[in-house]
């Protein structure tokens, strides 16, 4: 039996695990000295193990065999990060989606978008890192029409950012990650970046934003009480504490709103896009007052007076968000929109959890069966519906 045991699942969130070489094996040949290695620091993998599992070509064979016998409701609850199943290697993560049973699932790095996204990088060895990236990733689910692979491209620069959007349309990867923070100085909304909105509007290729795009950590002197420095969630002390999670939501608040007030959406309509692995329940009052300050401030700014759709009424149809599996799902569609909102497992991390789908079933109690089904398959399908009819 899958773990989807006969739903019919999109998956918004899943990861692979990078070994060290993911970055030098797809970088240009010229520049495969220039790129800095992958940070472990902050990993569940020691690097020492990445190297023993790139020199001896993954996983044994053996262990292999014995998560595949978990079987699909096995497989989530079973090991996590690098010790999943497919964790790194493509033909493994197909099996696991055939266990799993999602329809299809989006495909995020989870170690080298840290060296894509480094602002204090050349532009020239950031770009590069980022083009490698985007070759591994397409790699990775160049096999199994079920992956859905996400490229990273930096916004430091509007022309090199642009090029590199070509090149990924051109491999048909189906999602653009972008970082959730300023770009080079600029609001992401500024008109030197129009061209590349406008591309993957026309393209039909959504953005991303993710966790790992901006840092989630607070700057130290928030954590500076005169008391022992707790341990982050996770039980080590280089990931998100609770009082980083109190305000993660701040900067893909800010990003959101400065695309929707610099009129984004409004220029280009058909853009779509979809923040992952950030939460939702932030959503609802983002929604109240944006559409509130736009009413206010649209007195004296003739940009946010311009625009025709209330914001709420702009990300209803083209942008949601996953909530994680410990955010009631119902609450979040009661007080905004039921469009809003997508499935993800989050795989194989292990702040997925162990039964995402049984998590989120609990909190959709009560709910329509249209909008259950909205959550589970149908706004996927409404924002990567260009990709998934084929390539642009």
């Amino acid at each position: 039996m899958t773990y989807a045991a006969g739903r019919r699942l999109l998956d918004s969130d899943s990861q692979i695990m990078e070994l060290p070489d993911f970055l030098t094996n797809h970088a240009d040949p010229t520049m495969r000295d220039r790129l800095p290695p992958i940070d472990y620091s902050r990993s569940s993998m020691d690097e020492e193990d990445g190297w023993r599992l790139s020199r001896a070509g993954g996983h044994d064979r053996s262990y292999v065999a014995t998560l595949e016998e978990l079987g699909g409701p096995g497989l989530i609850r079973g090991p996590k990060e690098e010790k999943a199943l497919g964790a790194f290697d493509a033909a493994d993560r197909s099996r696991a989606l055939d266990l799993l049973g999602f329809e299809k699932q989006l495909v995020f790095s989870t170690l080298s978008g840290t060296v894509v996204f480094d602002r204090r990088l050349e532009p020239e060895v950031q770009y590069a890192a980022a083009r490698a990236h985007n070759r591994g990733m397409a790699a990775f689910c160049s096999d199994d029409s079920r992956l859905m692979a996400v490229a990273s491209i930096p916004l430091q620069d509007p022309r090199r950012a642009e090029r590199e959007l070509e090149t990924v349309i051109e491999d048909g990867m189906q999602a653009v990650w972008v970082p959730h923070g300023d770009a080079g100085g600029r609001s992401p909304g500024h008109l030197d970046f129009d061209p590349f909105w406008a591309r993957l509007a026309e393209a039909g290729v959504p953005f991303v934003i993710h966790v790992g795009g901006y840092p989630l950590q607070l700057p130290e002197a928030w954590m500076n009480n005169g008391q022992p420095l707790p341990q982050d969630w996770m039980g080590g002390g280089e990931n998100v504490r609770g009082k980083d999670f109190s305000v993660m939501h701040h900067a893909p608040e800010r990003f959101l709103s400065a695309l929707v007030l610099d009129g984004v959406f409004e220029r280009f309509p058909k853009l779509r896009g979809a923040s992952v692995e950030l939460g939702a329940s932030w959503v609802p009052t983002l929604l109240e007052r944006l559409d509130e300050l736009v009413s206010i401030f649209g007195r004296t700014e003739p940009g946010l007076r311009s625009l025709r759709r209330k914001p709420s009424t702009q990300l209803a149809e083209q942008f949601a968000f996953t909530p994680f599996p410990s955010e009631n799902v119902a609450r979040l569609i009661e007080r905004s929109d039921p469009k809003l909102y997508l499935f993800s497992s989050d795989y194989p991390h292990a702040e997925g959890g162990r039964n995402p789908i049984g998590r989120f079933e609990d909190s959709l109690a009560g709910q329509p069966e249209s909008s259950c089904r909205a959550f589970w398959a149908g706004n996927f399908e409404r924002i990567f519906a260009a990709v998934l009819e084929g390539p642009a």
